[in-house]
């Protein structure tokens, strides 16, 4: 086997959340606001859902070909040939996304703590990071995972914490007020992000407790949800209306802090949680590329072509946008649909023909 490393369900759950989270913690709050208003704290709950079914479907098709990825049982259920061609468009599918993480990250920092710093320093050094932890394997970006979770729950709820006298309840009312379709479209946007839970078909092969990965993925969607529900009604009492036009509302709000007139300018935290869970996600979606890209090659080792794909990243991540505003409005408008279609509803085709093929064998 290409990886030789094992990790524990509940390391594979503590990986995952954020890389649903990195992201969503800077941008979630002014996207769910354009279109849920005061209900955007609802709108995390109907998005867990595609996070949920996504765990379930990867789950039932890891227990069909167990130790395989869908680079590998893409094969088995639609052909040799066919199974190749959708493999090679997975792995264009999580470069595309790897560099759409880099750019992000580099807009952020860019655009909020190093202005005078190139861009494609700040993306180059942090692809140059995570390729040694992906050369590392899948231990290390385990445990380095363990290690970050942890503080950036801690900081998230010192933030929550710390802007308690100026937040306002008066501002989440009224409750539904024009029904439930505004947080249903809330929604759209971080349906797709709960998707990416898919990437846990690249993992599960690896547990050594392979039959609590469903569980340990279920809970992982919930303290997701719960965390961006947090944010939400966090950022929400403390803004109200004005969140959907804050670039990123998150790092406003930790520069509202100000106690006794020194305790304040706490924006380096929001840059702390930004830069080791963007460190998790780019590694788990890297890792899924150059282990994909290993398997489709049919490779021994896949650490040879870690460098070799850094450096495709990099080069995506300065081609995928020319601005920021472009890059804001592809992933509000089209990577939701993007990232769904490619993690949780291509792969539900791919469930139902297995189930219907081995049916079919069973009874033949």
């Amino acid at each position: 086997m290409i990886e030789k490393g094992r990790i524990s369900a509940f390391q594979m759950a503590i990986m995952m959340y954020p890389t649903i989270l990195a992201t969503a913690v800077i941008t979630l709050p002014t996207i769910t606001a354009k279109y849920a208003k005061q209900d955007m704290w609802l709108s995390p709950v109907w998005a867990s859902f595609v996070g949920l079914f996504t765990v379930y479907i990867t789950g039932r098709l890891d227990k069909l070909y167990p130790q395989e990825t869908i680079i590998q049982y893409s094969g088995h259920i639609l052909g040799r040939i066919p199974g190749k061609i959708l493999g090679f468009i997975y792995l264009l599918f999580y470069l595309h996304n790897t560099g759409i993480i880099a750019r992000e990250f580099g807009d952020f920092v860019f655009s909020t703590f190093l202005t005078l710093t190139p861009i494609i320093v700040i993306i180059g050094s942090m692809a140059l990071v995570f390729a040694f932890a992906v050369r590392g394997g899948i231990e290390v970006l385990a445990r380095s995972a363990q290690i970050f979770v942890p503080i950036n729950t801690v900081l998230i709820i010192v933030i929550f914490i710390l802007l308690i006298p100026d937040l306002k309840t008066k501002n989440i009312l009224p409750v539904m007020e024009e029904g439930i379709l505004p947080s249903i479209k809330g929604a759209i946007a971080p349906q797709g992000w709960f998707s990416e839970y898919f990437l846990i078909s690249f993992l599960m092969p690896f547990l050594v407790d392979r039959e609590k990965g469903i569980k340990w993925g279920m809970i992982s969607v919930l303290a997701v949800t719960l965390t961006m529900i947090l944010v939400n009604i966090m950022v929400l009492l403390l803004f109200g209306e004005s969140t959907a036009n804050l670039t990123y509302p998150v790092t406003a709000a930790a520069r509202y802090i100000s106690i006794a007139g020194f305790f304040e300018h706490l924006e380096v935290i929001v840059m702390a949680i930004w830069v080791t869970g963007t460190f998790v996600k780019m590694s788990v979606f890297y890792y899924a590329l150059v282990l994909g890209t290993a398997q489709w090659l049919n490779l021994s080792d896949y650490r040879p072509i870690v460098l070799p794909l850094g450096f495709l990243v990099v080069l995506i991540s300065t081609w995928s946008a020319s601005n920021m505003a472009e890059m804001g409005h592809f992933l509000e408008k089209s990577d939701p649909f993007y990232l769904t279609t490619a993690q949780t509803v291509i792969p539900l085709l791919l469930l139902l023909i297995a189930v219907v093929r081995n049916k079919w064998v069973e009874k033949t």
